[in-house]
């Protein structure tokens, strides 16, 4: 009976499609390149973050250079403007209190007008001059290029605003010119 049994369970072993595999086999050649693989990887990966870094830093380099860049245009502008604005004040305005047409109570109000511009244009400068030598209580350079823009644009409308007054008076000029011609015009032909 055993050995019906053991001949039963052998057989019975046998009908199952086994297969051995053998014995694994490990080879150093393949770890070793594995290893300088990843050291290699390591220090591709250290310069990378050196660029980085290098690249951040000069990207804050670049854009502190472009603020100054855009606070020196703003200034530049400002300066511009004041310039015009001084010469509307010595050509035009002299001519427009020079001329007949202007009446003497006119007078006053014309120059108090243009005094009130001009003044405000020298109270611009005084402030782009606190700003930037004083550091304005520590403003950062995009807080004061702001500031200056926004002075840059009181400067282009305070330039446009007495522009409109100098067209405005030589208009006025040029309308009691040609009244006076129509009224003192020869009657008789």
């Amino acid at each position: 009976m055993k050995k019906t049994i053991l001949i039963l369970g052998m057989a019975l072993l046998f009908s199952f499609n086994m297969k051995a595999q053998g014995m694994p086999v490990y080879d150093n050649t393949n770890f070793v390149s594995l290893v300088k693989q990843l050291v290699e990887s390591g220090k591709q990966t250290a310069q990378m973050i050196k660029s980085v870094k290098f690249l951040k830093d000069a990207k804050e380099a670049i854009e502190k250079v472009s603020s100054v860049v855009q606070q020196l245009n703003a200034v530049q502008e400002i300066a511009n403007n004041n310039q015009r604005l001084m010469t509307v004040m010595q050509t035009d305005l002299q001519d427009i209190l020079n001329s007949p047409y202007i009446k003497p109570d006119e007078v006053n109000r014309v120059v108090e007008s243009f005094d009130a511009i001009v003044q405000n244009s020298l109270e611009t400068v005084d402030f782009i001059d606190e700003v930037l030598s004083s550091d304005y209580l520590k403003m950062s350079d995009a807080e004061r290029a702001e500031v200056l823009k926004g002075k840059e644009k009181e400067s282009k409308e305070m330039l446009s605003n007495i522009t409109t007054k100098t067209k405005r008076y030589r208009d006025i000029i040029s309308f009691r010119k040609m009244q006076d011609k129509v009224n003192n015009r020869e009657t008789e032909y």
